[in-house]
């Protein structure tokens, strides 16, 4: 009887593993949960309510020098195991890094204690990135995550820290983070092992080196990648309040769909389609490269992605950029095709209203250029969807934003009629069809 119940317990849990993996829940792979994606040297760019750095970083020239970073990124679900991907791209020299490790942060820059993972590179405690290069770090275990856990840990934050040995010369970042993260001050030396707050005396608002973080999670999982400018990048929503539409989405669908979906931000403040026509270390841009010049590295070479949303445009017809509606027509069409080359699906958003902001896109020329692209997104048919974040903001008695989407949630005061707040991020989540985004095949 003994020997009956031993083997009917074998077969069920062999019975159990394989209808898992026909479910795709034993058949795991590399998926990204968050990305921060590079947009030039620093100081080059837009940072939001942006500490005084003159301490920390005295030359741009010269960037790091032996010191250490704890960058505090959302993961927007979790794995038993991780990794992260560093980069230099935008570097003139080799760039060594070492003391690297991930934890769970538990407030400021402390580290939630027994959280604290070591990071390797082929197995070595140290990296060196030539300029132009990035590097996937080896798989790191957390034995902290497991279904136990799970509930617990979603929307916590990782703290990932490193440290720069020497000095790294012009640094990657990304300007806009919209979150708080930590620095020791240039010869402060390797920290990253050091769970406490004290460490890292000086905050920043930005991401430097980091631009993706992969969990190791089932094969069926979807990544929705949120392409986009400064709108999706999040500008003028709350400080550490991960309120960007990008992030109400992800907790719409994490109602709806569980930890099977991931949504991470590929925004950059002031990004165009269409332009600049060159970007180099030695002739960077404030918006970064265009998106077409990005697309591989922000989008494509990501994990596991199923899907994009892709808002952007407002940038090229203001009147500083000059682009005809025909160039970013001709634009739009040729990375559309781009992405569904790689069986991407695509879906097109419309452009909210800037009519009354300052800084060239405020213009009724530019109102009406803006009117043309939302036509063409609505229309075209190049798209698999069209979620309407102009009709969800717009105040149709003005044509610009509803009122209450205009005051700034980062800083305060009146807004500047181009970037919602909150509110208006809310409302343009809100307008997303998910019934329409998750209707594609999972990821096999």
């Amino acid at each position: 009887m003994r020997r009956y119940l031993a083997t009917a317990a074998v077969l069920f849990a062999v019975c159990a593993a394989f209808a898992a993996i026909v479910r795709g829940q034993g058949d795991l792979a590399w998926a990204t949960a968050w990305t921060g994606s590079a947009q030039g040297p620093y100081p080059i760019g837009n940072a939001s309510a942006q500490p005084d750095l003159s301490l920390v970083f005295p030359s741009a020239d010269a960037g790091a020098r032996d010191q250490s970073f704890r960058l505090i990124v959302r993961p927007d679900i979790w794995g038993a195991e991780t990794r992260i991907r560093l980069s230099n791209v935008f570097g003139t020299r080799p760039v060594t890094f070492d003391g690297v490790f991930v934890g769970v942060q538990s407030s400021g820059s402390a580290v939630l204690k027994e959280t604290n993972r070591a990071v390797t590179f082929g197995r070595q405690s140290a990296v060196t990135i030539p300029a132009g290069g990035s590097a996937w770090s080896d798989l790191v275990s957390l034995p902290f995550v497991r279904s136990d856990t799970a509930a617990m840990l979603e929307g916590r934050k990782m703290a990932v820290s490193f440290h720069v040995a020497g000095e790294s010369g012009p640094m990657t970042w990304h300007a806009k983070a919209l979150t708080t993260s930590y620095l020791t001050p240039p010869g402060g030396g390797s920290k990253g092992m050091e769970e406490r707050e004290d460490a890292f005396p000086a905050a920043t608002t930005s991401w430097y080196f980091l631009d993706a973080v992969d969990m190791r999670v089932p094969r069926i999982t979807r990544v929705v990648v949120a392409f986009g400018d400064s709108i999706t990048d999040g500008t003028a929503s709350t400080l550490n309040g991960d309120d960007r539409w990008p992030d109400v989405l992800s907790r719409r669908l994490h109602m709806a769909q569980g930890r099977d979906v991931a949504v991470v931000n590929a925004g950059i403040g002031g990004n165009r389609v269409t332009g600049p026509p060159e970007y180099t270390p030695q002739k960077p841009f404030s918006g970064g490269p265009s998106a077409a010049q990005r697309l591989d590295r922000d989008v494509l070479s990501l994990s596991n992605v199923s899907a994009v949303i892709w808002l952007e445009g407002i940038n090229d017809l203001n009147s500083n950029a000059g682009a005809t509606v025909e160039a970013v027509r001709t634009a739009m069409r040729d990375i559309v095709s781009r992405m569904r080359a790689k069986k991407v699906r695509v879906f097109g958003a419309t452009l909210t209203s800037a009519l009354g902001s300052t800084g060239g896109s405020g213009s009724a020329e530019t109102d009406q250029k803006r009117r043309a692209v939302n036509d063409f997104i609505r229309t075209s048919g190049i798209f698999d969807g069209v979620f309407d974040f102009d009709a969800a903001t717009v105040d149709l008695s003005s044509g610009a934003l509803r009122a209450e989407f205009v005051p700034n949630s980062t800083v305060g005061g009146a807004g500047d009629r181009l970037h919602p707040n909150r509110l208006g991020y809310a409302a343009m989540a809100q307008s997303v069809d998910l019934r329409a985004l998750l209707a594609g095949p999972a990821n096999r």
